[in-house]
This record gives structure tokens, sequence and C-alpha cells, in this order.
């Protein structure tokens, strides 16, 4: 049976690690954040934390809070129809909702991480750090603006990422049986 899972939670929780490790595992990797920076590119804008954030609620504002699952939905339907499908960075709950009424068996895992390490994670980040303000900064903004809090709640597998790689693997490994199992 193919599956088609989206991996949400907070920045700094291990969401592409989960993602990349199925991407290894043969899954095709569609990347959510893509949209935004592409959207970007082709305004012109430099991609800075403050304006990925000012573009990314902009656009919902103008064009609804799942516009990015409609933007990939044809993307999401080819890879799907040729195998496992993976999402990285699925958002708000319009989002769920429109892939939900496409995709009745795709199947949402939150990756969880105590707070104080995934401020530490995201904070030493070489590519997009943030300052332990900056990261409160954002949560409250994607929880109140991009309306995250939903898939997060509503998932129907959670990972929590406090350990090593071997546990999140295997707990990933876990999830992928019991999905098959269904």
């Amino acid at each position: 049976m193919k599956k088609l899972i989206a991996v949400v939670g907070m920045s700094g929780t291990g969401k592409s690690v989960a993602t990349t490790y199925l991407e290894d595992q043969g899954y095709k990797k569609i990347y959510f954040g893509g949209v935004i920076y592409d959207k970007m590119k082709e305004a012109g804008i430099p991609i800075t934390p403050d304006s990925q954030k000012e573009f990314r609620e902009n656009l919902r504002k103008e064009h609804g809070m799942g516009v990015v699952a409609k933007i990939l939905l044809p993307e999401i339907e080819e890879a799907y129809k040729i195998g496992d499908t993976v999402l990285d960075g699925l958002y708000s709950w319009d989002e769920y909702l429109i892939l939900k009424e496409r995709f009745k068996d795709l199947k949402l895992v939150c990756v969880c991480t105590d707070k104080k390490i995934r401020y530490n994670r995201v904070e030493s980040r070489p590519d997009r750090p943030f300052n332990h303000e900056d990261i409160i900064k954002r949560d409250v903004a994607e929880i109140e603006n991009s309306a995250k809090g939903g898939p997060i709640a509503f998932a129907d597998y959670y990972i929590l990422n406090n350990g090593d790689l071997n546990s999140f693997y295997k707990r990933l490994e876990e999830i992928l049986d019991d999905i098959d199992n269904e």
C-alpha cells in the first residue's frame, strides 16, 4: 500500500530529519516551504526570516490559509500516483483539510521536542539561526497567524525527539509498520 505522510511540528523538532529519512527510504519528498521561497524569488524579495514570515502571512491573507496545499496539489497527486510520498512543512489546518479531502489515507506524523532542546537546536542552526527572543516570536506567529496548532494537535502519530537519532528512526519505523498494518 502506498503511503502519504505529512510531517508536522514546530521549528527545530526534527521534521526535516524525518522527511530526509523517508526520502532515503524511497519516498518522494515535497517541501511546502519551497513554495514560499519560489514565490519570493519570483517577486525579487530577499529571503530573510522576517521577509519570509511577512510574505508567508501575506500570501495566506490574500489567498487563504490553504494556499500552499492548493498550489502543491497537482505535484502531490502526481507523486502519490507513483509511490510513497512525504510532505515536509504542512502548516495550517486548512492545508490539512484540503489534502485530507483529496487523500483519505493521508497520515499526520508530528515530531515533538522539549522546548529547551528545540530552542537550542534552532539557535545553533548554521543556515537559519534565530536568537531566543526571535524563536519565541516565530512560535507565537506560527500558532496565531498560520493555524499551525491544528495539524499538530490532530496528528495520527507522535514522535518525541529528545534523544538520539537511532531512537528517532526506530519510532519512525514503528509508525510506518503501523500504517502498513491498518
